[in-house]
């Protein structure tokens, strides 16, 4: 660990992640497909799967339009903070604005979870610290990644117990 409390891990071999990807303004779907189109393009990534898309209702500020969410699994040779600097400048390049916490925008990428790498950073946490809470986050890591461990249980115990999942459908 650094001294800010993050951890540091030279990847030597490729590593499995995932990302969440959403968006609630413009072309949502299209902005969605071009990020993917990024992320592929992006050197050291290398993307294994993508879930289905769903339109669910905004999570903590709920006065704004619907999003359209879906999760990418990726390869990489990427350390954590290397990856989560090219998600933000994907996210930068398609029109990315931070106006207010949990507000309306073209794009967000997270970093959901890097598999065997845990962080508790300023700059990012793994795994995400709401990814247990969100359905419209594990109803799409479950269609790509069902037995993936996030905190010792796998995601569809999670999906199991999480509650909204009514306000997420698949498109």
């Amino acid at each position: 660990m650094n001294n800010r409390g993050e951890l540091i891990v030279p990847v030597d071999r490729a590593t499995v992640a995932y990302l969440g990807l959403g968006a609630n303004l413009g072309d949502r779907e299209s902005t969605l497909w071009k990020a993917i189109e990024m992320i592929g393009g992006e050197k050291g990534i290398s993307i294994s799967a993508v879930s289905p898309i769903y339109e669910t209702e905004p999570w903590g500020n709920e006065n704004q339009p619907k999003f359209l969410n879906l999760v990418v699994q990726i390869e990489t040779m990427l350390e954590p903070d290397e990856l989560l600097d090219r998600c933000l400048n994907i996210e930068n390049a398609l029109g990315r604005v931070r106006r207010e916490h949990w507000g309306a925008r073209t794009i967000d990428i997270d970093i959901l979870s890097m598999v065997g790498i845990e962080s508790d950073g300023e700059k990012l946490v793994l795994p995400h610290p709401y990814l247990t809470e969100r359905a419209f986050i594990l109803m799409p890591l479950f269609d790509v990644a069902p037995d993936l461990m996030i905190r010792r249980r796998p995601v569809w115990q999670w999906l199991k117990e999480v509650e909204g999942k009514e306000g997420v459908i698949r498109i």
